[in-house]
């Protein structure tokens, strides 16, 4: 038997790492996916009959695997789920690698082949239903198991529950700093769960691959994909690429600094290798210099004066070398600002346009925003204008006898104007005049040849009035 999704023997298959929506279903049987998986190269190159490899290798729950013969030479393959000889009783599991590639893989693990266990058969449908139904109770067992070791007061975490195929035993991973006393505890859970119990103790950075997340990189961690063997870091790691010592950001989800600090080291001591001493010092004519900050990547020093350190000058290691050879001979170099030649500044031109913010936006989206604010700038005007609407509109009345100024009559003028309302005689002299007057004051200001316009035809209204 083999995956529910039919797919488990194609090389070119690849179900989720976990199961969700776009995952495969059958997760939990599923050859492709699981955590650490090894791509057979040699799947495709066929060996003689003779010299057929026997050995197979064998994954349990989450990064488990061991190796294991067959013995009857069962027809196996990516997928299919086999049953194992265990102490005590059977094991079921899943097969993930066959062929020439398992005898490498022994061989750069050091498993001893005398060691190897045999396989049984292939798993059949009662050994299937009893292994699915000891699965489903892990997740219960665990929180059960984490309750007593409160209970009792012992200091350690429970992180990872494992039952066997035929459900005769229950494996118990836990990380705990110091040393804990199992006795009281094996009886508990022996008395609460009616089986055999195994305990074994992980390192953090091994409970992080059982439990599995995602990266401050953004990718899955590495301990729960490909990552096996678990190095050692030490802050000096940190300080030869020229980080700063921040536990927080340089420390994993284990707790303990990450595993990536390692990818790049030799790289960065290879290039550090060109580099003089951190610990430098250059005799100077205004003083000692020291080495205050190394950049790998521009390959240059920063130095800056024993006196006073706020002024910062960038060399590059040649110029460096010169210098510190100088000073060996006796000789004291000129002034750190003297040697300091002025950059060309050059200009970036970013074609692609991926570090402007506004990348993104619309080009005609600010005169979009800008005719909004003029229409509403203008809108909120003729709100505030209306009550002196007539006095807006006057310079334009009067504006308009300017543009004909052929006619020298002063009541063609008047004519132009629009018509009052219907008023008595009386009524009706004061408000020309006070049109008049509006005229007088404003009209020397606009056009200066109406002042002599006025001065030889004074209005005849005013002379009755």
């Amino acid at each position: 038997m083999s995956c529910g999704c039919k797919t488990s023997g194609d090389s070119a298959h690849s179900c989720g790492p976990k199961k969700t929506a776009n995952g495969c279903e059958s997760v939990n049987t599923c050859g492709n996916s699981y955590k650490l998986s090894v791509f057979d190269w040699l799947s495709d190159i066929n060996n003689p009959a003779p010299n057929r490899c026997d050995f197979v290798e064998v994954r349990f729950k989450n990064d488990r695997k061991s190796f294991y013969k067959n013995v009857n030479n069962i027809p196996l393959h990516i997928g299919s789920v086999v049953t194992v000889e265990s102490s005590p009783g059977h094991d079921v599991g899943v097969v993930s690698l066959t062929g020439e590639l398992v005898k490498i893989q022994m061989k750069k693990k050091k498993f001893s082949e005398e060691l190897a266990l045999k396989i049984y058969r292939q798993a059949n449908q009662k050994d299937l239903e009893v292994w699915q139904e000891a699965r489903k109770k892990e997740d219960g067992v665990k929180l059960e198991a984490r309750k007593i070791a409160q209970r009792i007061g012992l200091e350690m975490k429970v992180t990872d529950v494992e039952y066997q195929g035929d459900s005769s035993k229950i494996t118990f991973y836990y990380t705990a700093e110091n040393r804990v006393d199992f006795r009281q505890l094996i009886k508990d859970y022996a008395g609460a769960f009616r089986t055999k119990i195994d305990m074994k103790q992980i390192g953090f950075r091994q409970e992080a691959a059982k439990v599995g997340g995602i990266g401050s990189c953004g990718r899955e961690l590495c301990c729960s994909t490909w990552l096996t063997d678990f190095r050692s870091v030490n802050t000096n790691v940190a300080r030869y690429q020229q980080l700063s010592i921040n536990p927080q950001k340089l420390a994993g989800q284990c707790g303990k600094l990450k595993c990536c600090l390692n990818y790049e080291l030799d790289s960065y001591l290879d290039a550090l290798s060109n580099f003089p001493s951190s610990s430098t010092t250059l005799e100077t004519e205004k003083g000692k210099a020291f080495c205050i900050k190394i950049d790998v990547f521009k390959k240059k020093m920063w130095f800056a004066y024993v006196d006073s350190s706020i002024a910062w000058y960038d060399f590059d290691i040649d110029l460096v070398k010169k210098l510190i050879s100088k000073n060996k001979r006796g000789e004291k170099i000129l002034p750190l600002e003297d040697l300091k030649q002025p950059e060309a500044s050059t200009q970036n031109i970013d074609l692609i346009q991926e570090n402007s913010v506004d990348r993104f936006e619309k080009k005609n989206r600010g005169n979009r925003n800008r005719n909004n604010q003029n229409k509403s700038n203008n809108h909120q005007q003729g709100q505030q204008g209306q009550p002196q609407g007539q006095k807006r509109n006057r310079p334009e009345r009067q504006d308009r006898p300017e543009r004909s100024e052929k006619s020298e009559n002063p009541n063609a003028q008047s004519g132009n104007q629009p018509r009052p309302q219907k008023q008595n005689p009386q009524q009706k002299a004061p408000v020309e005049k006070a049109e008049g007057n509006s005229g007088d004051d404003k009209k020397p200001q606009n056009n200066p040849n109406k002042k002599k316009f006025k001065k030889k035809y004074p209005p005849k209204k005013d002379n009755n009035a």
